[in-house]
């Protein structure tokens, strides 16, 4: 049976130590019950009678069981959230340490028929991609690149219980049945012979290492602390790496791992640049089946990996129009990368910031702008968990052969447990690019930071889009005006053209309409911006039906002064937009 490990309910931390006469350390063992002996009864959930210790659910006290192995009870079915995966409890077993889920599996599309023993036909009951396409399934060991035929793509991925078949000759019919049963997962429990134990309660145990410098006898020298600073040196990157690897093997559903000399194949040797930024390089490459795409080595910075792994989490399970796709990646100590589907016509940024103007139509920059709205709605509210990407700017917003948006970039990128959308990211430093970044990122009296600054960030990207991010009269000294006060001025007063040179009426109209909305996404105060599903529909809807925002501040408290026919309107909109509008759009 194919079991995997769940991390260590209760674990010791095993570590290398220099002993030398100058040094007696001292293990202590203490082990202790949790606090709070309080009577745990057992719950219950579906087709699972027991739920006890190492398991609780989510309505049991906080002093039952471990909340690494907290149940949901969803529909009268138990289910288990491992990272951003979720699985339905088939059966816990508490004498063998066991839990079965279940999965799904992997799913392989070919434009070619393939004959291999290692390719299941799955014609008569799966029906993916085109006519003239196969389907097969794929049993076997974790995929790598190899393994793959030409011309095939992986559609889906998924553990199986491991069969006893000699090389994994089994039956699609053999398959749906694994299915079915599921894959069972084990977990470790310790003991703790020298702890009282009562018999009408179930205490949790853990041990705690403590390491005492008992005495020394004489100065350390310089070399031996040398010798200590290279082996702390070591075991740091080597523990980063490793962490690395125990995220990739506790990942289900991943991307292909390719092996460095795979992507140095596939670069030819890095030959063809495209772009740089904060993360690493981004070369040009041409995979086995003749598709290109893009591969981002990753520099080797000092944040563990945490780029690499936020982007391997996120983006590695996400299928959705306006995102790009992960079709793999690498990992070998220091060097990782990874591989994206290639986007023929660049970054955003390289069409909005064109010397003269943008060389994009404002029919287009308006598709482009919603495509990028649904994508970001997608990711708040479409996934199983809430994606936080903190990173919204041209840059990041990557267009394929036919100027369909898509969002990439996902190395800061959250992941938060789906809360609704007053969900609260917990962050200990500013996440973002100057100038997209939402001020609640640096002022905590404005509000705590959520998915709204995702709103914030594209509120600056389509102001930005449509040419009034930055002054684009240079004859105009507004150097002492805030930017969003002088567009709404602007917006806000009738017969005033928005888009900026030679436009038709109906592409002003346009223009118009993403202003609005986008100075509805950077209102200071984050409750005063709507979220992503309502800014789709602001975007789709009709101009006339659109409330014009309350005039933006600045953050540290500017003042706004406004003039007399301002003064005479200024109670018509602190009633209608800061009480209705707000109300309606925020909502």
């Amino acid at each position: 049976m194919f079991t995997v490990r769940l991390p260590l309910l209760l674990h010791i931390a095993a570590a290398r130590l220099i002993i030398s006469p100058l040094f007696i350390l001292l293990l202590l063992q203490a082990c202790r019950a949790t606090d709070g002996q309080v009577d745990c009864v057992a719950s219950s959930c579906g087709i699972i009678p027991i739920i006890k210790s190492p398991f609780r659910l989510k309505s049991d006290p906080e002093s039952c069981g471990h909340n690494k192995y907290t149940l949901s009870c969803e529909s009268n079915t138990t289910v288990l959230y491992l990272g951003s995966a979720r699985y339905y409890v088939q059966a816990i077993d508490y004498n063998n340490l066991t839990i079965r889920l279940v999965d799904a599996l992997v799913l392989v599309s070919c434009d070619n028929a393939v004959y291999s023993p290692l390719y299941l036909q799955t014609a008569s009951c799966i029906n993916i991609g085109s006519k003239n396409s196969s389907s097969y399934a794929l049993v076997g060991n974790a995929v790598v690149a190899s393994d793959l035929a030409e011309t095939c793509t992986v559609v889906m991925v998924a553990m199986l219980p491991k069969t006893k078949k000699k090389n994994y000759q089994v039956t699609f019919q053999e398959v749906h049945q694994q299915l079915e049963y599921g894959f069972e997962l084990s977990w470790q429990e310790y003991s703790c012979p020298h702890c009282l134990i009562s018999s009408k309660t179930d205490y949790l145990y853990a041990y705690s290492t403590v390491a005492l410098v008992v005495a020394f006898t004489r100065v350390t020298g310089i070399p031996l602390v040398i010798i200590f600073l290279i082996y702390k040196w070591r075991r740091r990157h080597q523990s980063a790496y490793y962490n690395i690897e125990e995220f990739l093997q506790n990942q289900t559903l991943m991307p292909i791992r390719y092996s460095y000399s795979d992507i140095k194949k596939v670069t030819e040797g890095f030959k063809d640049k495209l772009g740089e930024g904060g993360f690493g390089s981004v070369y040009k490459a041409k995979l086995r089946g003749g598709s290109f795409a893009a591969v981002k080595i990753l520099g080797r910075g000092g944040s563990g990996g945490q780029d690499f792994m936020s982007e391997v989490a996120t983006i590695g399970r996400i299928h959705h129009a306006n995102v790009v796709r992960l079709i793999g990646y690498c990992s070998e100590g220091p060097k990782r990368a990874l591989v994206y589907e290639f986007m023929p016509n660049g970054s955003l940024d390289k069409h909005i910031f064109h010397h003269k103007q943008s060389s994009l139509s404002l029919e287009q920059l308006y598709h482009i702008s919603l495509g990028v709205a649904h994508g970001i709605e997608y990711l708040h509210r479409g996934c199983t968990m809430q994606i936080l990407h903190f990173d919204i700017k041209p840059h990041n917003i990557l267009l394929d052969q036919s100027f369909n948006p898509k969002i990439s970039n996902f190395g800061l990128a959250q992941l938060n447990q789906p809360g609704g959308d007053h969900s609260i990211a917990t962050m200990t430093a500013a996440r973002g690019t100057i100038g997209y970044m939402a001020p609640e990122m640096f002022y905590k009296n404005i509000g705590t930071v959520s998915y709204k600054a995702d709103v914030y960030s594209f509120g600056m990207l389509i102001l930005e889009m449509t040419g009034k991010r930055r002054n684009q009269n240079a004859a105009t000294d507004h150097s002492s005006v805030y930017f969003p006060s002088w567009v709404h001025n602007e917006v806000s007063t009738p017969g005033t053209p928005i888009a900026v040179g030679e436009v038709t009426e109906e592409e002003d109209d346009i223009a118009k309409k993403m202003v609005i909305v986008g100075l509805w996404c950077i209102q200071t105060n984050p409750a005063n911006r709507p979220p992503m599903n309502k800014v789709v529909e602001m975007l789709e809807g009709d101009l006339e039906s659109l409330p014009l925002p309350p005039k933006p501040v600045l953050y540290a408290g500017e003042t706004v002064t406004r003039n007399e026919e301002e003064s005479s309107t200024s109670s018509y909109m602190s009633s209608m937009c800061t009480q209705s509008i707000i109300s309606t759009v925020s909502k």
